[in-house]
Formats: C-alpha cells, sequence, structure tokens
C-alpha cells in the first residue's frame, strides 16, 4: 500500500469537496489503485471561521511553511485561486521537490513557463487537469489520447456562466442584465461577474489549451479577447432567423506556424455539436490532423466536479511521479482566427453598406439579408471567410458611412 501525505493550499468549496471525495472513496483508493491518502496540513486564511466540511482542527494552518518545508508531505494541492499567492506557493513547493495539483487557471497560464520550468528542473509533476472545463478530461484527453495525432486547432465553450446566460437570452428572450442577475441569483455567476462576462476566464483556459495542442505559450493579455456585456437580444433572435447560435468562444488554431486565437461571442452553425451544449455545461471539439474532431462535453464548473479531476490528478501523481514538462515557444500577439462575419448595419444605410462590403471583399464573398423583428426591419450582411485584417478594413470603412455597426464573427470549422 503506498502511504501519501498531501498538503491542501486552501480549504474552501473545492478543497472541502476534494476532502469529501478521499474520504468517501478512501475504500476504493485502497482497492483499485493500493494507494492511501492523508491530509496533513490545510493552509486557511483563519483557524476559527465556518466551512462548508468539517475537518479535524489539528490539520489547519496559517502558516504555508509547514506545508512547504514538511519533508513527509510529496504532494500539494492548491484551491486557493487568484494570481498570487497562490503562484508563488505553487513555484515554492515544486522547488521543494513536491508534486502540485491545481485547478488556478488564472494562476497557471500567467505562470505558465516558470511553473513548467520548476516542476522539470526538481523532477516532480505539475498535474491540472481540473483547471479547463471540470470534470471534462481535455488535458488528459490532450497529453495521453491524442499524442498520435497532431492538434491543429481547438473550438469550445468554456465558461459555464456566460454559456447559460446566453441560453437563457436565446431560449427565453431575457435581456443581458436580466440573464444575469438570474444567473447570480442561482449562484452561477459571481457578484463581481468580470472575469466571467468578458470573456478573462475563457481566456486563461485557452491559453493553457493553446499551449497543449498547439505548443505555442501566449500571455492571457496579449489574446483577442471580448466578452459577452455588450451582447444585444436582437442580434440573438436574428441569427437564429439565419440558422445560429450565439456562444462565447474560446478558438485557436496554426496558421503558417503562427498562432491565432480568441475569446469571443460566435454565431455556429445549428448543426454544430457545439450548438447544443446549454445552460451551464461546456463543450470542447479538438482537431487532429489523423484523428480528425473529438468532442468532450460535460460539466465544467461545481465543487464535486472540479473535485473529481483533481482526485484524478492525484492519483496520476502518486502512480507516475514527475510528469513530462511542456516546453513552449512564447508567443508576443496572436491574431484572431480566420472567420466569416455576421454585421448588423442601420437598414436606411443598407445599399451603401452592401456596396462598399462588396467592393473590399468581392461581390461573391458577402450576402446581404434583410430580416424583421415584428414590424421593425434590420439589414444583416455575411462575409465568407476573411482574415483580421481585412475585417478591420471593412469594418473601417462601414463606420465611415454610418457611425454604429454590430460584428461578431461565424465559426464554419467547429
Amino acid at each position: 500500500m503506498q502511504k501519501i501525505k498531501v498538503g491542501f493550499l486552501g480549504c474552501g468549496n473545492i478543497g472541502g469537496g476534494v476532502w469529501m471525495l478521499l474520504e468517501d472513496m478512501r475504500h476504493d483508493f485502497d482497492v483499485k489503485h493500493q494507494i492511501s491518502f492523508e491530509v496533513k496540513k490545510m493552509l486557511v486564511r483563519a483557524l476559527d471561521e465556518k466551512r462548508a466540511v468539517e475537518v479535524p482542527l489539528d490539520r489547519l494552518t496559517t502558516n504555508v511553511n509547514e506545508i512547504i518545508d514538511d519533508p513527509e508531505i510529496s504532494l500539494v494541492c492548491e484551491f486557493m485561486g487568484g494570481e498570487q499567492p497562490a503562484a508563488q506557493f505553487m513555484l515554492a513547493a515544486l522547488k521543494a521537490g513536491k508534486h502540485v495539483v491545481t485547478a488556478n487557471k488564472m494562476a497557471l497560464s500567467l505562470h505558465w513557463q516558470e511553473l513548467h520550468q520548476a516542476a522539470a528542473e526538481n523532477n516532480v509533476g505539475l498535474y491540472y487537469e481540473a483547471s479547463v472545463c471540470g470534470a471534462i478530461p481535455v488535458i488528459r484527453t490532450i497529453r495521453e489520447s491524442m499524442t498520435g495525432s497532431r492538434v491543429d486547432r481547438i473550438g469550445g465553450i468554456v465558461n459555464g456562466t456566460t454559456n447559460y446566460i446566453l441560453t437563457q437570452m436565446s431560449e427565453h428572450g431575457l435581456s443581458y442584465q436580466v440573464a444575469l442577475a438570474q444567473a447570480q441569483e442561482l449562484g452561477l455567476a459571481e457578484p463581481d461577474p468580470t472575469s466571467d462576462v468578458e470573456g478573462y476566464d475563457a481566456a486563461y483556459k485557452l491559453c493553457i489549451l493553446s499551449a497543449l495542442c498547439l505548443g505555442k505559450y501566449i500571455h492571457p493579455p496579449k489574446i483577442n479577447c471580448r466578452g459577452i456585456s455588450s451582447v444585444d437580444i436582437i442580434d440573438v433572435f436574428l441569427g437564429k432567423q439565419l440558422g445560429y447560435s450565439l456562444k462565447l468562444l474560446a478558438r485557436a488554431q496554426l496558421d503558417d506556424n503562427e498562432i491565432c486565437c480568441s475569446v469571443s461571442p460566435t454565431f455556429v452553425r445549428k448543426d454544430s455539436q457545439l450548438s447544443n451544449v446549454n445552460g451551464a455545461f461546456n463543450g470542447i471539439l479538438l482537431h487532429g490532423h489523423a484523428s480528425d474532431d473529438i468532442f468532450l462535453y460535460g460539466r465544467g464548473a461545481g465543487a464535486l466536479p472540479t473535485a473529481s479531476a483533481i482526485v484524478g490528478d492525484m492519483i496520476q501523481a502518486a502512480q507516475l511521479g514527475a510528469c513530462k514538462s511542456i516546453n513552449c515557444e512564447e508567443f508576443g500577439a496572436a491574431a484572431a482566427p480566420s472567420s466569416a462575419y455576421y454585421i448588423r448595419v442601420p437598414v436606411e444605410y443598407a445599399t451603401q453598406s452592401i456596396l462598399c462590403a462588396a467592393e473590399l471583399l468581392g461581390k461573391d464573398n458577402v450576402t446581404m439579408h434583410t430580416l424583421t423583428d415584428n414590424t421593425v426591419h434590420y439589414c444583416i450582411l455575411t462575409t465568407g471567410v476573411i482574415n483580421e485584417e481585412q475585417r478591420k478594413k471593412l469594418c473601417s470603412a462601414l463606420l465611415k458611412i454610418h457611425k454604429e455597426l454590430v460584428c461578431w464573427p461565424i465559426e464554419g470549422n467547429v
């Protein structure tokens, strides 16, 4: 029987969920894996604060060095969230020769290179299955199951909060603000929802996925990122008339060895698997040159789904120890992937707009649609696939004709 002593950095909802699973599945670990986990110490902010689960008081500490400096603790699990001090503590644990398991996409993505370097230099493992899409085994699929195929394109719904909001807007006609308030009432959105609704959470996850799939690391603030706070219910409605669903997509692909990536509200075809990912669920499409498309779907958040991924990583760390470090070329910036586009322009400028677009893109590469919401008419231009430079030139030209337009990508590859 392999006995592993563990230190927890944090003991909130996710840490409590891991504690519960370790207690509940103790017999399973003994029988199936011949592993016994003992949580020796848990770092907390205050010893007397109320917790989601009851843990023995003698396991708690407010001093991180009781975990980092303890030679008996060989595995550290980080549940603190946020960039710091989580990244600093994980780095210290790796340098102390301890394996690290984390669900922290923010700290991991912002400090990807130095954390992997520390793991390699100290011959320890850095595990992070739970950092992207909770219980969905996307990291393990990429690192293990897809090693026989080059993954050249990723497209996914990786944030459950925004997907719930957009689903409510699409299926029930709610405005963005009403759908957001509903998500907050249900506990699906934080009181300050900025990280989710502005796309930052998805950008952290896309950084991790692109590093794993494409071997290219890009610092999350440099990813083209647009959130859903500016989505108008009328575009959700008009998009449905054209046969599309609006989703917050995280996308990355290689184009002539250059990385193209973005987070943006994006129209997807109704026959796409991602179109049917609704509510707080997540879905990822991975395209490999030999495997073609692989679709993964499930619960991307929540204490127990996330805890299940963490416990899976703990077992991997106990069985495998050090895992292969990821060496990535770092990119300073990235263009948005080429896309078709949905552009809503004022109906009184329809003729000038279509002529302008046809001149810039070619008449066969743009189509005008006149749609109606009750008695109100709208003009929508849809383009063929164009690159980011062409999109900017088109939008700049259209804005010289009229002062406002709405432009969202249409993803044809997912």
